[in-house]
């Protein structure tokens, strides 16, 4: 019996439009009544998620939400479990490789604040802060107000300049640091100890359940460490070449009723 569904949100749970569709709000309030937890596992903070956590009736205490890919581990209510952010030095070292090889970048504070040096904000960072309900502030690394603490870097830009970068980026900042490509527009750097995969594992052994009990739904790269943990992998139709060489099932796409497919045939 499955106890626990951790689900990548973008392209996952959410359909092509960004939107959730109505077989998946209906077959997870149903796997949500049963008592399982069904786990948002996104690049998101909580404020990006907390509108589709809302209508899926994921609001209790005892929920929980894994943000910023695998960096924070929260209750839905926004509780903080564990948190991992990276350092002010590799915090300034990305701001000047952003200088230096033309390719745009922000960082993302513990209150979700979308923040960069760039001062000609591209459009990559603009549907970023509108997708997490956040502003951006233009802030050079010495600028960043005392205490706040920097919880994952994004360099977001057109895909082929991220295709040109993606190398040198996992070369400079690899050995380091959690470097992976989230989507075509997002290659994101984090705490060398932080992804969903150590995320889920945190809450699979906080939870007690066993490995055969959870279950990942995903599509990208940044969704493959959950699979590794989980009993059962799911990978959408319209997921990477990469995710699907991890997939027990291959489910339908985000726009063809795949997580209630997923759902139905594992869950309930």
């Amino acid at each position: 019996m499955i106890k626990l569904v951790a689900i990548d949100v973008d392209d996952t749970l959410l359909n092509s439009q960004g939107r959730l569709l109505q077989s998946t709000i209906e077959v997870v309030k149903k796997a949500v009544e049963r008592d399982i937890k069904v786990v948002l596992c996104s690049g998101r903070p909580l404020a990006g998620v907390k509108h589709f956590l809302n209508e899926l009736g994921i609001v209790q205490d005892n929920q929980y939400v894994v943000t910023f890919n695998g960096a924070v581990i929260e209750t839905v209510t926004g509780k903080t479990l564990q948190k991992s952010g990276i350092d002010q030095v590799t915090y300034e070292k990305i701001d000047q490789y952003s200088k230096e090889h033309g390719v745009d970048y922000n960082i993302v504070d513990e209150n979700s604040a979308i923040i960069t040096s760039n001062l000609n904000v591209n459009r990559i960072t603009v549907v970023q802060a509108w997708e997490n309900s956040a502003g951006v502030l233009i802030r050079k690394p010495d600028e960043l107000p005392e205490g706040d603490q920097v919880i994952k870097a994004v360099f977001g830009d057109e895909k082929d300049k991220l295709d040109q970068v993606e190398a040198d980026v996992v070369k400079t900042f690899g050995k380091e640091n959690y470097v992976v490509r989230a989507a075509a527009n997002f290659l994101e750097i984090m705490h060398p100890d932080v992804n969903k995969g150590v995320a889920l594992e945190f809450l699979k052994k906080e939870l007690g359940f066993k490995t055969a009990e959870v279950m990942a739904i995903g599509d990208e790269r940044n969704d493959i460490p959950m699979f590794k943990v989980a009993g059962t992998s799911v990978v959408m139709e319209n997921g990477s070449a990469a995710a699907k060489e991890h997939a027990d099932y291959v489910t339908a796409s985000n726009d063809e009723n795949g997580i209630e497919r997923a759902f139905n045939r594992f869950v309930l």
